[in-house]
């Protein structure tokens, strides 16, 4: 175990409680615990909106499954990877105004309260609830993987005492600051983010020589490396266009994204933010895919491709400078999941409990006062959860994070987008988009029909969308018919 690798992540980790315990301190209650715990007050500005919504899309799966990805399928993966550039620009430019304004309206501190202040209808709340607890359980576990596997690699310690020291730093923060703490470290994390990536390239490119060496080196070991295809072939076109519409379009739909989209100051906030975080994006999916494509170059045998980004940090840089920087893939995956984890809990605490299954706590003057406490109960517990279902990783967690990321899309995607911009928008279109889209989803992802490339994602959200709009035209015919 090497002392210069783990004092500065020894360090990181103390700063990051240290900023959560500020972040406590400086929160704005006046506004009440929930609006302050899940939202920070809507007091974010430009870059910090940038940052955490940048920091939150990059997560274990950019800094450890992307790589690793890039690491077995070559410059193909870091050419595809990079159809993820829009990504936050869409996010905010889609929803960003619009919802920021509807939630105000309606006092909206969740994804949840907003589909009900649309739809007006429990069932819709209550699926969707249930639908986002899944599927976060299963980009949750992606993350606490990601995390265990840096600290496996790094410090020596064996995975499950590696998962161990994850979720406990992971489960202590949120908890502490809440939204406010989150958006702050992502802040912070976020720049981490940028100096590792920066660092490490240099450290690649100073190792192997050049980038033309590297690039020899791969079509070396398989000509298919250094092709837009990648190995057999894998890369085709429809495998593209599917996949641009999961990580790309589809990420619109994504409740720890849309969130933010809540939480901003003013209309500046959000332009700002806008410009920065797709810069930001685009840096870092170039940076990190690329780092992990060239790395075969430097290290040809790895016995997981997931450990090859803290891998090539050790031994690219000096052990000091690699133990400040690995930080950044720290960062990323520690950003996610609290984003994730806050949600969860609003689901959970406000979305079902107070408002479906105890709903008379909601009214009571002293539910206020232990709302702090409920909610550390749920995020422990939901923690404890997670950790559980860690403890047996598959072999690559993109795949997994890919699977939940879809899931959620089928959901969400078409009731938030057709609920802020189509007036004829109804409950039952809603509903029965989210069922189909998500039923369709799940059972193409299990019994995998041979569709020529094409990813799972494209047909579930074209029959979701099909059925919104038959389901809530016919619904709107029919009350227009009635009220003649």
């Amino acid at each position: 175990m090497n002392s210069q690798l783990l004092i500065p992540m020894a360090l990181y980790l103390v700063a990051v409680f240290a900023v959560a315990f500020y972040s406590r301190s400086k929160g704005d209650r006046s506004s009440g615990f929930l609006s302050e715990y899940l939202l920070g007050s809507r007091s974010m500005g430009g870059f910090v909106l940038a940052m955490t919504l940048a920091a939150t899309y990059a997560s274990a799966s950019s800094f450890i499954g992307g790589p690793g990805a890039a690491y077995q399928m070559g410059l193909g993966w870091v050419l595809l990877a990079m159809i993820q550039l829009p990504a936050a620009w869409l996010t905010l430019g889609v929803l960003g105004k619009k919802f920021a304004i509807e939630s105000r309206r309606h006092n909206a501190l969740t994804l949840n309260d907003m589909l009900y202040a649309r739809y007006k209808n429990r069932g819709v709340v209550i699926f969707a609830s249930l639908a986002l607890l899944l599927a976060f359980f299963g980009t949750m576990v992606v993350q606490f993987v990601g995390g265990a596997r840096l600290l496996q690699t790094v410090t020596g310690l064996s995975y499950t005492h590696g998962l161990m020291l994850f979720a406990l730093t992971v489960g202590i923060y949120t908890t502490i600051g809440g939204f406010r703490a989150v958006v702050m470290t992502d802040t912070v994390q976020g720049i981490m983010m940028i100096v590792g990536t920066i660092a490490l390239l240099i450290g690649i490119i100073h190792a192997g020589g050049s980038l033309g060496e590297m690039i020899t080196k791969l079509h070396d070991i398989d000509p298919a490396l250094v092709t837009p295809y990648g190995p057999n072939e894998f890369l085709t076109e429809p495998f593209m266009l599917s996949f641009w519409v999961l990580v790309c379009f589809g990420v619109i739909g994504l409740p720890h994204a849309t969130v933010r989209c809540m939480s901003y100051k003013s209309s500046g906030s959000l332009h700002k933010g806008m410009v920065i975080s797709t810069a930001m994006v685009a840096f870092l999916m170039l940076g990190m895919h690329l780092a992990g494509a060239l790395g075969r170059a430097i290290v040809p045998e790895i016995d997981n491709p997931d450990q090859i980004m803290p891998t090539l940090m050790m031994t690219v840089l000096p052990p000091v400078v690699a133990g400040i920087f690995l930080a950044g893939p720290m960062a990323a995956i520690m950003s996610t999941i609290d984003s994730q984890l806050i949600q969860a809990s609003a689901t959970l605490l406000k979305d079902l409990y107070l408002n479906y299954i105890n709903p008379k706590a909601a009214d009571a003057p002293e539910t206020e006062s232990k709302l702090p406490t409920l909610s550390l109960w749920v995020t422990g517990i939901f923690s404890l959860l997670v950790f559980v279902a860690s403890t047996n990783p598959p072999d690559m967690i993109i795949w997994l994070n890919l699977l939940a990321f879809g899931g959620m899309q089928a959901v969400f995607l078409w009731p938030l987008i057709l609920g802020l911009y189509w007036e004829k928008a109804t409950a039952a279109g809603a509903l029965t988009s989210m069922v189909t889209g998500l039923g369709t989803y799940a059972a193409l992802s299990t019994f995998k029909p041979d569709m020529s490339g094409v990813h799972a994602i494209v047909p579930s959200l074209t029959i979701s969308l099909i059925a919104f709009i038959i389901v809530s035209s016919i619904q709107h015919h029919h009350a227009k018919s009635v009220a003649a």
